[in-house]
């Protein structure tokens, strides 16, 4: 048998061989990393409908339109500024001291801050908010590497067929939360036009119960939550070690929680885990991000912005229900589709389909602005809506496969976590830039004498972008995993 080869060119051309046994799921282990994957989607989603609204409402625009899309762009990145100045050091962290401890940190981080984010009557009160929960929420991080640690090459591609479960509602409820729910006094008079709390926070009550569902998950997580790191460093011990030079190796402790009969490795130095398979992914990984985040972060700009400016003049409740519809659909198309397409294509082939999806999603845009001047939000427009809705799934499919191709390049099982937070902090400067600048770029094609499409030549060059990282990588992580 010929041994696989780590090109440029035979991983496009033939699928690499496949291990034929497939490991069953830990379910046991497996659920509740299924529910710690709502958390994270359920608070931002939460807030996403009445993001433009709010910004209205604390008056920092002074009433100037083109300016909303500006500051929503500068409360999202504010939350990827300070993720990226943490997320390495918290997965690092993970690897030594273990997923547990960090996993509920991230959780209590992301309550405060919803609660925080609720309270809010200034601009000022609402980026401290978003940079605290940026600060301490590595839960993306810690999840990748908790699925890393549960599964093989084999069943990795079967859990991340569940894991849209967690995603769609996560990303079904959020939006519904946060654009019914809303501004409650004025929404729902009869029942809540009483408060005064609520009259005074509009907002309160969405944060509030998207804070109370993942306070039931942190408590889950400090209870049931077994440790996948198989030994592990006490934070104190860690801490002195870096002050006084010791080796912390000398100081890590087997877990109670693991096989003991698992061969055991140690993280590795970073310039240890900077190899050209982790610079490649990380590569891919951030252009793709960069291209999902800016869409996302117009998308409801452009639902909440008038007809005559661009936009399609949608309230918050329908472009709640229309960012939940959106949930549903890719969470149903990868819980059936995820595992079937993978084993058929590869993830390589996913991922480029994926990401050359951006080219019609991104044309759609003017398309569903033409018509709603033309005729109305007729059938026409909706048609187009959930078109461009429905294409996002390929797009979105594409983080499933990011996840494969990290573990494939990682040197040794202890690094998981670092080498995800390598390839995480890259995400987030992507996930930085984005949304500052896609917003920036919408409203500065809003104002009068600008090019209305410069916002799509920006997004269409993202697309282009990540269409060429992605061929960087081979067809499927195997390849990789067998080269080592």
């Amino acid at each position: 048998m010929i041994a696989p080869q780590d090109d440029e060119e035979t991983p496009l051309l033939q699928r690499p061989e496949q291990r034929t046994t497939k490991t069953p799921l830990p379910w046991d282990r497996f659920w509740i990393i299924l529910l710690l994957e709502m958390p994270s989607f359920l608070s931002s989603q939460t807030l996403a409908p009445f993001i433009p609204q709010l910004i209205r409402d604390i008056g920092v625009t002074h009433g100037d339109e083109s300016q909303v899309g500006y500051y929503v762009g500068i409360l999202q990145s504010s939350y990827y500024a300070a993720h990226m100045l943490t997320i390495f050091h918290w997965s690092r962290l993970s690897d030594h001291i273990g997923r547990k401890p960090v996993m509920l940190t991230a959780l209590l981080a992301i309550i405060v801050s919803m609660f925080s984010f609720g309270l809010s009557k200034t601009f000022f009160g609402l980026l401290v908010s978003r940079v605290f929960c940026g600060a301490f929420d590595s839960s993306d991080g810690v999840l990748e590497t908790l699925v890393m640690d549960t599964t093989d090459v084999t069943n990795m591609p079967e859990a991340y067929g569940y894991i849209p479960i967690p995603w769609m509602i996560g990303n079904t409820l959020g939006p519904l939360i946060g654009g019914s729910l809303s501004r409650p006094a004025d929404r729902l008079p009869d029942i809540f036009g009483r408060s005064e709390l609520l009259k005074t926070y509009p907002y309160l009550l969405p944060c509030s119960i998207s804070a109370f569902f993942i306070s039931i998950a942190w408590l889950i997580t400090y209870f049931r939550l077994k440790e996948s790191v198989s030994t592990r460093t006490p934070l104190w011990e860690l801490i002195k070690g870096r002050f006084f030079r010791q080796s912390y190796q000398k100081l890590r402790q087997p877990s109670s929680n693991v096989d003991p009969g698992e061969p055991q490795s140690k993280p590795l130095p970073l310039h240890a885990l900077l190899t050209s398979k982790v610079l490649r992914i990380t590569t891919s990984y951030a252009t793709t991000n960069l291209l999902y985040i800016a869409f996302t972060s117009v998308l409801p700009v452009f639902y909440a912005t008038p007809i005559e400016l661009g936009g399609l003049s949608l309230d918050p409740p329908r472009i709640g229900t229309l960012l939940a519809a959106q949930g549903v659909t890719h969470g149903v198309f990868q819980l059936l589709f995820n595992a079937r397409l993978h084993d058929r294509f590869g993830a390589g082939a996913i991922h480029i389909t994926g990401v050359s999806s951006g080219i019609p999603i991104i044309i759609l845009f003017p398309v569903i602005n033409a018509l709603a001047r033309a005729y109305g939000v007729g059938m026409g427009v909706w048609l187009c809506v959930a078109v461009q809705l429905a294409l996002t799934t390929s797009l979105v499919m594409c983080y499933p496969c990011m996840s494969l191709f990290v573990r494939a390049a990682a040197p040794n099982r202890a690094s998981f976590g670092a080498t995800n937070g390598i390839a995480l902090a890259a995400v987030t400067v992507a996930s930085i830039i984005a949304p500052a600048s896609a917003a920036s770029v919408f409203s500065y094609s809003l104002q009068e004498g600008h090019d209305a499409w410069s916002i799509y030549y920006f997004l269409m060059t993202i697309t282009f972008f990540a269409v060429g990282t992605a061929l960087l990588l081979p067809r499927d992580p195997s390849v990789w995993e067998d080269s080592q």
